[in-house]
């Protein structure tokens, strides 16, 4: 199974946009052979708790119509979309949820974030519950920024028979997250980790991109960069696949101008990286750039 970690710069406040973009994304990496697209948390609005708070049309439900688009994606890549926005609870006040979209465009589940961080107390209501689904046989687990600091999280879902751990976050340069939470939770729980996240400016900062994925061997086997909005492919076996890890891949990636990688397209694709001597860790593919169509 191939899984897509995506990431892109929100429009801060304007989630027909980010649905827009988030849709572009998920046919792409489909269209990639992606059957789970993993997206940014608040990538349908944002990372801007102080406009959703004092901004109440921003607040979605779980059938919003507003994510029609998103739907029509996925059923049409068979692909399920793991979508971040904040979404209305029984409190009265929204959570920083996860909507699992599937790819016949029902929703296969809903994770809301249970760690929240600074102003996120002030805004947003904490989930109870952890995140599960399943698809082609692989049981996913969902976690949102903040929470993958609580290494029980990806415990229970070691534990609970998880084979993907699905992180949505918005991270900037100066984390530390990317050298000493993805690959420990990754390494202490024999997980992948599957990692969404921002570009651009937002509330908290500006965001690194790096969105990706790690083996459970803690090595990182997607990365997409710190500049293009796009995504990073990462295989990881399914129900369907024979004992052992994946074998190492390579796909070609388009940009808007046709080419692959800077390669005219139709160019032969290079073999696989190869670093200090090493093939490149298994389970690897090659990150795309996604040009998004003019509005």
């Amino acid at each position: 199974m191939i899984v897509a970690a995506t990431q892109f710069a929100p429009v801060a406040g304007d989630i027909a946009a980010n649905v827009r973009t988030v849709a572009g994304l998920v046919r792409a990496a489909g269209a990639e052979g992606a059957r789970v697209v993993v997206f940014a948390e608040l990538a349908l609005t944002g990372y801007e708790p102080s406009l959703i708070r004092d901004t109440p049309g921003l607040v979605l439900t779980e059938d919003d119509p507003r994510l029609a688009p998103v739907r029509e994606a996925c059923r049409e890549a068979s692909a399920a979309a793991v979508v971040n926005g904040p979404v209305r609870t029984p409190s009265g006040r929204p959570a920083i949820t996860t909507l699992v979209i599937g790819p016949d465009g029902s929703l296969l589940a809903r994770y809301d974030k249970r760690h929240l961080y600074g102003v996120e107390a002030e805004v947003f209501a904490p989930g109870t519950a952890d995140g599960r689904f399943a698809l082609d046989g692989v049981r996913f687990a969902t976690a949102t920024c903040y929470d993958n600091r609580f290494p029980e999280l990806a415990e229970r879902a070691a534990a609970d028979g998880c084979a993907v751990y699905l992180a949505s976050s918005v991270l900037g340069a100066d984390n530390d997250s990317f050298e000493t939470v993805y690959p420990a939770r990754a390494r202490d729980f024999g997980l992948y980790v599957v990692l969404g996240n921002v570009l651009g400016a937002n509330e908290d900062g500006v965001g690194a991109g790096l969105a990706g994925a790690w083996a459970p061997d803690g090595r990182r086997i997607a990365d997409a960069g710190g500049e293009e909005p796009g995504y990073a492919l990462a295989e990881v076996p399914d129900g369907r696949d024979g004992e052992g890890p994946p074998a190492p891949r390579t796909r070609k990636c388009r940009t808007a101008g046709g080419c692959v990688h800077g390669r005219p397209a139709g160019e032969a694709a290079a073999e696989p990286p190869v670093r200090d001597g090493a093939p490149a860790p298994y389970g690897a593919l090659r990150p795309s750039v996604y040009a998004p169509e003019p509005l």
